[in-house]
C-alpha cells in the first residue's frame, strides 16, 4: 500500500489550530452523490459547514471521511462527506485556512478491499495523466495550497 494523503491531516490540524484559538471552523465541500449533506442547504454545487464542536455531535475527522450530526434549521441531521469532496477548511472570523483541489471520490468495488479504497486518495494527490503536455509535464506537480479568504 502506498504513502496515504496529508490531506485529512492538515484538515484535522487546521481544525485543532481553529479550536485552540477560539475560531470557528469551516469547511466547505463539493457536492455530489457520495456526499449526504441537508440538499435545502447546497448553493452551486456546494455547502459550507461549521464543523466546530459546539455545532457538532459526534464529529469524525477520518482520512477517508468527515462525519457528524448537527442541527439544520432545527431538524438534526446526518452529515458524511469525502475527504476528497472539502475544497477547504478556514476560521469563520478571520478567513485563515487552506483550500484544496477536490478530486471525485472513487468508492470501492466489490472485490477492492478498505486499503484499496485508501490508495484511489492517495493517487488524486499524484500527478495525473491528463496535463496539458506543457513543458514541465516531466516534473512531478506539486499539491496547490491556497489561502482562503
Amino acid at each position: 500500500m502506498g504513502e496515504t494523503s496529508t490531506k485529512p491531516y492538515l484538515i484535522r490540524a487546521l481544525h485543532e489550530w481553529c479550536t485552540d484559538n477560539g475560531y470557528t471552523p469551516y469547511i466547505t465541500v463539493q457536492v455530489d452523490e457520495h456526499t449526504r449533506v441537508p440538499m435545502a442547504h447546497v448553493r452551486d454545487g456546494q455547502i459550507t459547514l461549521n464543523v466546530g464542536t459546539l455545532a457538532t455531535n459526534q464529529l469524525v475527522l477520518g482520512n477517508e471521511f468527515i462525519e457528524f450530526q448537527a442541527r439544520f434549521s432545527g431538524v438534526t441531521e446526518n452529515v458524511w462527506v469525502p475527504v476528497a469532496a472539502v475544497s477547504a477548511i478556514y476560521a469563520r472570523e478571520t478567513g485563515a485556512g487552506m483550500g484544496f483541489e477536490v478530486h471525485p471520490y472513487e468508492a470501492p468495488t466489490a472485490d477492492e478491499t478498505a486499503a484499496s479504497a485508501e490508495t484511489a486518495v492517495v493517487d488524486s494527490n499524484e500527478s495525473s495523466d491528463d496535463t496539458d503536455g506543457g513543458p514541465d509535464d516531466d516534473e512531478p506537480k506539486r499539491p496547490r495550497l491556497t489561502i482562503v479568504k
